[in-house]
C-alpha cells in the first residue's frame, strides 16, 4: 500500500495556496495582487522524488493493464498430442522404406492465420506431389524465446501448435484410403523432424531460379521436377532466404486457380478438417447457430466423399444463416491503399463459377475510385444492409421452395458499438437475428483460435458473404468449394 500512498501524494492538494501570498497588515504598502504566483512556481510540483515515483508507476500500471487482458493458454496438452502421434514413434517406422521429409524453414510467420494457412496448404500439396513427408510448423507470431509477447496492449502467444487450429493430413492426421494405415507417409512436426534429421543429414535446395511468376500449376511442376532430381536425401529443406517459394502475388492472382482441381483431389484439402478444439467452440454455441440438423456442426473430414455426390444436402449446412466477413481495424488503412494500387480480388475469389465480379472503375476521379473500393472493402452499416437485402432476394429467387434466409452472423474484429449499429440496420430490414464474433461464448483456449471458429461458421453457413480482397474470405470460399457447396452460395460485398 505504500506505493499507492506515494502515488496519491503526487496529486496536488485541493486547498493549496501560494505560500508567498502577502498577509494584510497595518502598513501603507499596496498588497500584492491576489492570484499572482512566482514565475515557474508550478514546476515545484515536479520534485525529484515525485518524478522517480511517476516513472516507477508507469510500467507497473502498463503491466497491470496488459495482465488484465488475460494470459493466453499454452496449449501444452495439444503439444503432447502432437508428440504422441504414431509417426513420431521411431520404432514404428519402416526400416526398409523409411520416410523422406520436406521442410520449409523459411515459412511465413508474424502474419495472420490465413496468410500462414494458405501458404501451408500449398506447401503440403507440394510435399504430397513430390512423394515426401510434409514437415508442419507451429503457427508462429514471434521468435522470442518467451511463451508470450505483447501485441495491441495484450499478451499474445508467440507460438501455437498447428493442431489447435486444424487436423487432417496437413497437421499429421491420418491419410484417406488407400494410405490410411501408412504411418510413414503422415506429416510430422518440426520438433520431431529436428530430432530425426541432424544438420549433417540435411540437403538444402535453393528457391533461386524458380518461375515464381508462372501459372500456379507450372510452378508446382517445376518444383516437383526439382525435388525429384534430389536422390538419396532423406531430409530436404528449401532455402527461401533470397526468393520465397510461394509469394503473396501467387495467392492474390488468378494464377492460383490452376492449383485447385489437384488440391481438391489431394489429401491436403480432400481430407481437411478443423481441430476438435474449433469444433467444440462451434458446438458450444449451437443455440446461436441453430442448425436444423446437428450434423451440420460436424462436417465430414473427407470432403470429396460428399463433393462427388453433387451438392451438399441442405441439412449439412447451417440453414437460414448468412455469414458475413466484415473486417475493420487495419482495413481502414488497407482499403484506401487497394484503391491506390488498383487491386483486384484475391486469387480464389476470382473463380469463374462464383457469381460476383469486381470491376475497378475507369475514367473516374481518385475520390470516386476510393468510394467504389470502400463500398466493397469497408462498407458502412447502411451499405451492408443494402447488399444483404439484395443477396437475400437473389437467394430466394434461386431457391423458391427453400426457407428464406433469416439470420446473420458477422465475422468481424470491429468494436461492439459498430456491430450494434450493423445490427440495428439489419433488424430494420427484417432480419430475425444478428450475431457477431463477440457474441459467442468461448473459453480461453477456444478464444485463442477464435478466427478459426469464425471460419468454420463461415464455411458451414448456407450463404457466405465475404470480402473479396481478404485471404480469410479466400480460404473460406476455397473450403466451401472443396466441400461441394453451391458456388453461387459464395457472394462478395
Amino acid at each position: 500500500m505504500s506505493l499507492w500512498r506515494a502515488l496519491l501524494r503526487l496529486l496536488p492538494s485541493q486547498g493549496h495556496k501560494d505560500e508567498y501570498e502577502l498577509l494584510p497588515d497595518a502598513s501603507h504598502h499596496e498588497p500584492r495582487p491576489r492570484g499572482r504566483r512566482r514565475p515557474y512556481a508550478c514546476l515545484r510540483f515536479f520534485s525529484v522524488r515525485r518524478i522517480f515515483l511517476l516513472l516507477l508507476a508507469i510500467p507497473i500500471l502498463l503491466m497491470v493493464g496488459v495482465l488484465l487482458s488475460g494470459v493466453p493458454p499454452t496449449y501444452s496438452d495439444i503439444r503432447v498430442y502432437e508428440d504422441k502421434l504414431p509417426q513420431h514413434n521411431v520404432s514404428a517406422l519402416s526400416v526398409v522404406d523409411p520416410p523422406i521429409y520436406l521442410r520449409f524453414p523459411g515459412h511465413l510467420w508474424g502474419h495472420g492465420l490465413n496468410n500462414v494457412l494458405q501458404e501451408a496448404i500449398v506447401m503440403g500439396y507440394l510435399a504430397h506431389l513430390s512423394g515426401r513427408v510434409y514437415v508442419f510448423e507451429d503457427y508462429t507470431w514471434s521468435h522470442l524465446p518467451t511463451p508470450y509477447t505483447i501485441y495491441d496492449f495484450a499478451l499474445r502467444s508467440t507460438r501455437i501448435p498447428l493442431n489447435a487450429f486444424v487436423t487432417g493430413p496437413l497437421a499429421g492426421g491420418p491419410l484417406p484410403p488407400p494410405d490410411q494405415n501408412s504411418v510413414e507417409k503422415r506429416a510430422v512436426s518440426a520438433a520431431f523432424y529436428q530430432k530425426a534429421c541432424p544438420r549433417s543429414a540435411i540437403h538444402t535446395v535453393s528457391s533461386v531460379g524458380a518461375p515464381t511468376e508462372a501459372e500456379g500449376s507450372a510452378l508446382l511442376e517445376w518444383w516437383v521436377d526439382r525435388l525429384t532430381s534430389v536422390q538419396g536425401a532423406r531430409c530436404v529443406e528449401i532455402d527461401s532466404s533470397v526468393q520465397p517459394v510461394f509469394d503473396r502475388f501467387l495467392f492474390g492472382s488468378p494464377r492460383l486457380l490452376s492449383l485447385l482441381p489437384g488440391l481438391y483431389a489431394s489429401p491436403i484439402l480432400g481430407a481437411f478438417a478443423w481441430s476438435p478444439l474449433v469444433h467444440s467452440a462451434v458446438a458450444r454455441n449451437f443455440a446461436v447457430l441453430r442448425p436444423t440438423d446437428p450434423a451440420a456442426l460436424y462436417p465430414p473430414s473427407r470432403t470429396l466423399a460428399l463433393a462427388a455426390q453433387g451438392a451438399i444436402p441442405e441439412g449439412r449446412t447451417l440453414s437460414g444463416l448468412v455469414a458475413v466477413h466484415l473486417r475493420r481495424g487495419d482495413y481502414k488503412r488497407h482499403c484506401p491503399r487497394l484503391a491506390q494500387w488498383g487491386a483486384e480480388y484475391m486469387g480464389v475469389n476470382t473463380h469463374p463459377l462464383l457469381p460476383d465480379r469486381f470491376v475497378a472503375p475507369t475514367n473516374a476521379s481518385a475520390d470516386e475510385t476510393k468510394a467504389h473500393y470502400l463500398q466493397h472493402c469497408l462498407p458502412s452499416p447502411a451499405q451492408l444492409a443494402a447488399r444483404l437485402h439484395a443477396v437475400r432476394a437473389e437467394h430466394a429467387a434461386r431457391h423458391p421452395g427453400r426457407a428464406p434466409l433469416q439470420r446473420v452472423y458477422v465475422l468481424t474484429n470491429a468494436w461492439g458499438w459498430f456491430v450494434n449499429s450493423v445490427r440495428s440496420e439489419l433488424m430494420k430490414d427484417g432480419w430475425g437475428e444478428v450475431w457477431g464474433s463477440g457474441d459467442i461464448v468461448l473459453d480461453a483456449a477456444q478464444a485463442g483460435v477464435g478466427m478459426a471458429v469464425d471460419m468454420r461458421i463461415g464455411e458451414g453457413a448456407e450463404v457466405f458473404l465475404g470480402n473479396g480482397f481478404s485471404s480469410l474470405t479466400s480460404n473460406i470460399v476455397m473450403l466451401r468449394l472443396a466441400r461441394g457447396l453451391e458456388p453461387a452460395s459464395n457472394r462478395f460485398l
